[in-house]
């Protein structure tokens, strides 16, 4: 049975409970956060499993026997394995749903009753006080954010890294420049510990930001190069099928269709900066880019 945990590094006024959910491996649970050491907003309702979800409830309704209040449900963004409870236990608590606005379209059937924008404050009551700063940061989803107690330098991250695995772009949805936008962004607030939906607390986060960061440009430049390979101007260029297995030649086969769906999101950032162009679902570096 898993219990709640403290986070550690300092951090006061802060629980998470990682419940079960159907996330992609490596992963198999979803951090849901207490925030707050007086009124509390949690944050990630994710788990859609009966038994998960008892043990949920039990750990949300404790907190009125510290003495402690519950005013909200927050959600980072919209995917099945962070919002898998929100309807019920906002039935269940009788909490309100806050999010993004962009995960209204994302969430039919699932009231939300605040939009929460980038720069917002929302304020915790309590003996000590807390605020924390809305950050919309999308690029992994439309809808995403993050929420920084500045105070105590505290950042729940959502799905912008993890403390096991890795993250997926899906370009379907994801956007790999306004990740990396974002990355970077995060990089830059001084965090001491992030908080994310995946794996334990993460102490010095700029660190593995920036790692994030040019992991993903190494993975960039060999695309490049597989496009270079491949011929520029009037070649006919090459398919994504072509260039997976050498791109993502470190990768066991088993681990090419979610690959597939991050190269094309690094083919989609070229092509959107000029370094490539797509014809007929065929890829060629773009002329003269000397990329």
């Amino acid at each position: 049975m898993i219990r709640p945990q403290p986070v550690g590094s300092g951090v006061r006024g802060v629980e998470a409970f990682p419940a079960r959910t159907p996330t992609l491996p490596p992963a198999t649970h979803t951090n849901s956060y207490a925030l707050g050491g007086g009124e509390v907003l949690l944050v990630e309702p994710a788990t859609p499993y009966e038994d998960e979800r008892r043990e949920w409830l039990a750990w949300a309704r404790g907190f009125a026997s510290q003495g402690r209040s519950l005013v909200a449900i927050a959600v980072t963004h919209h995917h099945a394995d962070h919002v898998g409870g929100a309807r019920f236990f906002a039935a269940e608590l009788g909490l309100p749903l806050w999010a993004h606005a962009e995960a209204a379209p994302r969430l039919p059937g699932v009231p939300l009753a605040r939009r929460l924008a980038d720069g917002e404050v929302v304020r915790l009551g309590g003996p000590e006080p807390t605020a924390l700063r809305v950050l919309h940061t999308p690029g992994h989803a439309p809808d995403h954010l993050c929420f920084l107690d500045e105070a105590q330098g505290a950042l729940v991250c959502g799905d912008m890294v993890a403390g096991e695995g890795t993250i997926l772009i899906d370009p379907r949805e994801g956007d790999m420049a306004e990740y990396l936008a974002q990355l970077d962004r995060l990089a830059g607030l001084g965090a001491r510990v992030a908080l994310p939906a995946h794996g334990g607390p993460i102490g010095a986060p700029e660190a593995l930001f920036r790692r994030y960061i040019a992991h993903r440009l190494g993975r960039e430049r060999l695309v490049v190069a597989a496009l270079e390979a491949a011929g520029e101007g009037g070649a006919s260029g090459t398919s994504l099928e072509a260039l997976l297995p050498v791109v993502y030649a470190d990768k066991a086969p088993v681990a090419w269709p979610l690959a597939r769906l991050s190269l094309e999101a690094h083919l989609i950032k070229l092509e959107r900066e000029g370094r490539a162009v797509r014809r007929d679902d065929r890829w060629r570096r773009a002329a003269g880019t000397g990329a």
